[in-house]
């Protein structure tokens, strides 16, 4: 983690869902506070902070949201038949929220030290199950993943991001996994998880 010194703001959009590095969401923007964001984004050339809503709702007041979270980086944006603007984010960089203030319209900006990158680790032998449910999961599904190289699914960084997408956990679950540093340790995680 970065020291005080490093803190870095980073505008926030609370969500009942937890974005994960590497995985893609769609979203729909109509709120002032959060059509700002995403111009400041836009001219910035920066993304937004996704943190789960631990109490409160996506809309009107500001919600109290998880102290970590991911960035989100625009990678398209459209229009949709409601006329509101829509979004495709991917998660890249897990961060922590030191520090929020509320701006005069609302929108969260948070003072954030950013997790370290995973390490390029292979599976170790008891996950070794868990490469090969994703690849069955991958296999069945299809979708962006199913492109993915074959290395991959050694990764254990990428394996344990993916199956946390893609399983049918709880938002708790998912942000428990999105704290774990290790991705040795988010692996045993999901295996305890699992029937």
């Amino acid at each position: 983690m970065s020291d005080d010194a490093t803190l870095q703001p980073l505008g926030l959009f609370p969500l009942h869902t937890v974005l994960l590095p590497g995985a893609a969401l769609g979203l729909r923007v109509f709120e002032p506070r959060y059509l700002d964001l995403v111009r400041e984004c836009s001219r910035n050339g920066r993304g937004f902070g996704v943190c789960l809503i631990i109490n409160g709702e996506e809309t009107g007041e500001p919600a109290s949201a998880a102290a970590y979270g991911t960035e989100a980086v625009i990678e398209d944006f459209g229009r949709g038949d409601d006329g509101l603007l829509t979004l495709q984010v991917r998660g890249t960089r897990r961060f922590h929220a030191r520090r929020v203030r509320v701006r005069d319209n609302g929108l969260q900006v948070a003072e954030v030290s950013w997790c370290d990158p995973d390490p390029d680790d292979p599976l170790r032998p008891e996950h070794g199950l868990l490469g090969t449910l994703l690849e069955q999961i991958v296999e069945k599904i299809g979708g962006e993943h199913a492109k993915a190289p074959h290395s991959r699914f050694d990764d254990a960084a990428w394996v344990g991001w993916r199956l946390a997408e893609l399983l049918p956990l709880e938002n708790a679950q998912r942000q428990a996994l999105l704290q774990t540093d290790d991705p040795h340790a988010r692996l045993d995680r999901l295996l305890a998880l699992l029937p």
